[in-house]
């Protein structure tokens, strides 16, 4: 077992051949997604998740592999690498001891102690560390020379090479580390002069706050860390200092002599000048990551449940986007989201009236024959949809649905907006996509960054770098859940689908555009650059509709095909009879297909997908309405029930759509009868659920809501 495979088992507390087998694959290019889906056998059932972890602290170890390398390379440039150091950096796994190993080493700018050090003092500064130096003035008057005029400043150049010392002391590190991890707390002060300000209002819960930094959940953090970010607020995090000093100096200081108070001195000066602020912002960075990490979880999550909505279908639409003074931009789809029509309606003064606006709606719904109308939630959007509702619609079984239009104004002036309708202006586009989305949320949002799509906490303040991962794998997960329909999926699409990417994706559109429609998953050999490892990789998650050959339209992968054809072989029937005859299904004794290579889980797989070949995992679209005597947050008082759709979860709380153009808060605290620890296990996000108005703050316009009925 290798050293990789030891430290992820000690982690994660998995079996040594199923993490030896995860990074094997990841070794041989395999997908989270397709691992997770095929190679069930060689990692024992493991999740997305948990395979995700394995190759998370793979590359987090890789990394640290590579920070050794140029630790030692710095280390041996100095030439003051020794064999037990070196097996030091060698046998240590834990990025912190490393950097502490590294510090003595660590190239620095021009500091007091190395000033002191090329005045030749560091000798003094032994002797003085040593404690046993009975006539302290008598030994620095030996170090008193050009450079050095004076016994004190000689004493003075010493302790400064002792704090740096001291400061670099891994034992005395960790110690302070450990009194910061435990004890810290953590304050916040509004800046006087901005107290009033209309941009201060939102933080005015942290203008005199203060808790054990331990306790600090994370979304507090990255508030208080924006505020002080805006010029706001003032945030520190401290220890108690004077116990922090006395600690130090007990581990230096030996003694009551002249060399212990000067140690005892430079312990105090290596606490305040360099230790604490160093540690301070060590642990401030630490929290910063944990308070980072949970936030993209929350947002992962959300983006998830977004992503897996329910899609209404191959359904004509019409989608609205709703405005009041420049109209509502109204457009209508086939069922396979291609434009038909666009216009601009004016259901509200002074351009239009409710009325006219009517007969509009009605008669674009009649002449392209509209089975459905999505309206974005922006303005207007609850008076755009009473209009419609109000009209001919719901008897003749044409349904209203409010669709989330985050990240629509961002769609529409992209460039892949601008390739898919360069004839159309931006807000033709916006109202396509609007309605994209009620027809099939996954297929559109994945054609827009998802930090646009506004269902996070304080995401614009978290790592970048991490978030964006993060989001990617989110979205490709959700995209291979569900599996991709090779003739209509867009390029975008067809980019997070597992083995493919930006090419190849280009590539099967580029084929399919000249070929025609794909009758067979075998046909993507064909397209060019597409080897046997991205169609290894691919060809489970590509749905092929009305194939010759109906396996082509399930997630069974084409490398089990023929057990699927020995299957039917015994049943003396055909796959497309075993398929439809629920009988012979069950009539099958799967041990007798167990080999070496597939056993019983790929081959449960392999039977549920017969029962139900190319399902989607998606739940049905529901219907929604709010109540309609609440259409503004005047109307709202304590103690009112009423219906709402759940439109960001955080780790706080969550957040209702009421229907008065704000949404209500429902605390963490207000979620349930019960003690919650995470939103996440209550709600989900567009779950429709019942609130009750608790609270209305109509100054800072805050609702607070609780589903506590």
């Amino acid at each position: 077992m290798n050293i990789f495979t030891k430290i992820i088992v000690s982690k994660l507390h998995l079996a040594d051949s199923v993490v030896e087998n995860v990074l094997q694959l990841l070794d041989e290019g395999c997908t989270i997604p397709f691992i997770a889906r095929y190679r069930k056998e060689r990692t024992g059932g493991l999740n997305e998740v948990q395979i995700g972890l394995i190759s998370e602290w793979n590359d987090r170890l890789n990394e640290l592999v590579k920070r050794k390398q140029t630790i030692c390379n710095t280390i041996e440039e100095q030439e003051k690498m020794t064999p037990e150091l070196q097996k030091r950096i060698d046998d240590c796994w834990d990025s912190t001891e490393l950097e502490d190993i590294y510090l003595p080493y660590k190239p620095k700018r021009r500091t007091r102690a190395q000033v002191a050090r090329e005045l030749g003092l560091a000798p003094l500064a032994d002797i003085i560390m040593q404690q046993r130096e009975r006539n302290v003035m008598q030994a620095a008057q030996r170090f008193v020379k050009e450079g050095v005029d004076s016994v004190s400043a000689a004493i003075d150049g010493a302790k400064d090479i002792i704090a740096e010392n001291i400061c670099e002391n891994e034992q005395a590190r960790q110690r302070l580390r450990n009194a910061f991890l435990h004890g810290a707390v953590i304050t916040s002060k509004v800046v006087k002069t901005q107290k009033d300000t209309d941009e201060a209002a939102k933080y005015r819960d942290y203008f005199d706050f203060s808790e054990p930094l331990r306790r600090c959940s994370g979304n507090r953090l990255l508030a208080m860390r924006r505020g002080e970010n805006e010029g706001i607020l003032r945030i520190n995090i401290s220890v108690d200092n004077e116990r922090a000093v006395s600690q130090l100096q007990r581990q230096f200081v030996r003694g009551y002599g002249d060399c212990a108070l000067l140690v005892k001195e430079a312990a105090e000066d290596a606490y305040k000048r360099l230790l604490e602020p160093s540690i301070e912002t060590e642990i401030a960075a630490l929290y910063k990551q944990k308070a980072d990490e949970e936030a993209i979880g929350v947002f992962a999550e959300n983006l998830r449940q977004l992503l897996l909505a329910a899609p209404l279908g191959q359904k004509r639409v019409m989608g609205v986007d709703p405005g009041i003074r420049t109209g509502c931009k109204v457009v209508c789809l086939d069922a396979q989201g291609n434009l038909l029509y666009n216009d601009v309606a004016y259901p509200f003064p002074p351009k239009g009236n409710r009325k006219a606006a009517m007969r509009h709606f009605a008669e674009i719904v009649d002449e392209y024959d509209i089975e459905a109308i999505a309206v974005g939630n922006g303005t207007a959007s609850r008076e755009t949809s009473d209009i419609l509702r109000e009209a001919h619609y719901r008897k003749e079984g044409i349904h209203v649905f409010v669709v989330s239009e985050d990240g629509a104004s961002v769609y529409s002036a992209s460039k892949t907006a601008r390739e898919e309708f360069p004839n159309e202006d931006v807000t033709v586009r916006g109202a396509v996509s609007i309605g994209r989305r009620l027809m099939d949320p996954l297929a559109e949002l994945v054609k827009i960054d998802p930090k646009s799509i506004g269902v996070g906490q304080y995401q614009h303040d978290v790592d970048q770098a991490k978030l964006k991962k993060s989001l990617d794998i989110t979205v490709a997960s959700c995209v291979n859940s569900v599996g991709v329909n090779l003739n209509t999926a867009s390029q975008h699409l067809l980019t997070y689908v597992s083995g493919l990417g930006p090419t190849l994706a280009k590539n099967i559109v580029e084929y399919r555009k000249q070929n025609g429609e794909f009758v067979s998953r075998v046909q993507l050999k064909k397209v060019p650059r597409l080897g046997p490892v991205a169609y290894e990789q691919c060809a489970g998650f590509l749905r092929i509709p009305n194939a010759e050959n109906p396996l082509d339209n399930s997630a069974v992968h084409p490398e089990s095909y023929g057990i699927v054809e020995r299957m039917a072989d015994d049943c003396g029937c055909s796959v497309d009879e075993l398929i439809k005859d629920k009988t012979r299904q069950k009539g099958i004794d799967l041990n007798r297909y167990v080999t070496k290579e597939v056993g019983l889980p790929t081959l449960n797989d392999i039977m549920k997908e017969l029962e139900k070949p190319g399902r989607d995992p998606r739940a049905e679209i529901e219907l929604f309405e709010f109540d309609p005597n609440v259409k503004t947050i005047d109307d709202l008082h304590e103690g009112m029930l009423l219906p709402g759709i759940v439109t960001n979860i955080t780790k706080f709380g969550a957040f209702v759509d009421i229907g008065v153009h704000q949404d209500g808060l429902v605390h963490i605290s207000q979620l349930a009868n019960k003690f919650v620890s995470d939103p996440a296990t209550v709600v989900h996000l567009h779950e429709h659920v019942q609130v009750k108005v608790l609270a209305v703050d109509m100054q800072r316009r805050r609702i607070s809501l609780t589903m506590k009925l």
